[in-house]
């Protein structure tokens, strides 16, 4: 597929993007490629203002992401369900999503423009909250969906359940339902497991529980997760990638199911997932 479109995601307040912004657009320039930007990337490049993230895939052949693993999570909820192979560069911080370095960013591109880009398909959650029988509202989510305590709470109340199975009864500081994708963010951080990006699994990981013997549990995706809140009204609270969320009414249920769609995500030929976790997590090398 030729790339004749490029829509550029920049992180915020990032002098690295700032100076690589400009130095993009001349290069899509150079060959007639067009370039869609975001109202971020548009400040860098002396422009008054871009485009919104939820509009930018629209005729986008290829996405380039400048940022971290934050970045990424909200440059997938925008390009869901179109198709568009993101390539991600780390402009700094962890970056278990965005494995690209600055330094191989035009190289990369050159490949991608030459249909030579290798990429991984990842899965999203569709997050539905579900309000006395009625939907209320609806989130994608790349990484993870936590409800978790508000504030001022002190331990929230749960209900888990796998597709028609009561799973358990939580006592705990929160509940964090993650991708294979999300496996190494939050959930890692609480305890959970680390699962291989295109597993088809969801993991249930809580948080802080008030029983020790509850534990992080992995189910086959195609079951779906169902979480009803039984805490007071707004001491839950639901995240969505640790981005956009709402508060939680008492019973309010939050239906996780995986998408019919894949994310894209262009990675370098030469770095398996095994490597970046050698890298990330600072594993030994051989």
């Amino acid at each position: 597929m030729r790339v004749r479109t490029v829509g550029i995601f920049a992180k915020p307040n990032s002098p690295p993007a700032g100076k690589i912004v400009p130095e993009l657009l001349k290069w899509l320039e150079a060959r007639a490629i067009e370039a869609r930007l975001d109202h971020d990337a548009a400040q860098y490049a002396g422009m008054l203002v871009g485009l919104d993230r939820a509009h930018l895939a629209e005729g986008c052949d290829l996405g380039v992401v400048l940022g971290g693993d934050g970045t990424l999570l909200s440059a997938a909820r925008a390009v869901r369900g179109h198709g568009v192979p993101l390539l991600a560069v780390n402009l700094g911080g962890l970056g278990f999503l965005t494995s690209i370095a600055m330094e191989d960013l035009f190289p990369e591109l050159e490949r991608a423009l030459c249909g030579e880009h290798e990429y991984t398909r990842r899965k999203m959650l569709r997050v539905t909250l579900v309000r006395e029988g009625a939907r209320v509202a609806e989130y994608y989510a790349l990484n993870d969906v936590v409800i978790g305590k508000s504030a001022i709470a002190r331990i929230v109340d749960l209900e888990a359940w796998a597709g028609d199975s009561f799973v358990c009864a939580y006592k705990a500081d929160g509940l964090i339902v993650t991708t294979p994708t999300g496996s190494t963010a939050y959930s890692l951080a609480a305890g959970g497991p680390i699962m291989y990006p295109t597993v088809n699994a969801i993991c249930l990981t809580p948080i802080c529980p008030h029983m020790l013997t509850n534990r992080p549990l992995i189910v086959p995706s195609e079951m779906g997760i169902r979480v009803v809140s039984r805490a007071t009204d707004e001491a839950a609270f639901l995240t969505v990638d640790g981005q956009i969320g709402s508060p939680l009414e008492s019973g309010d249920a939050v239906e996780c199911a995986v998408t019919d769609f894949d994310v894209l995500l262009i990675r370098p030929p030469d770095k398996t997932f095994f490597d970046v976790l050698r890298q990330k997590l600072k594993w030994g090398e051989r």
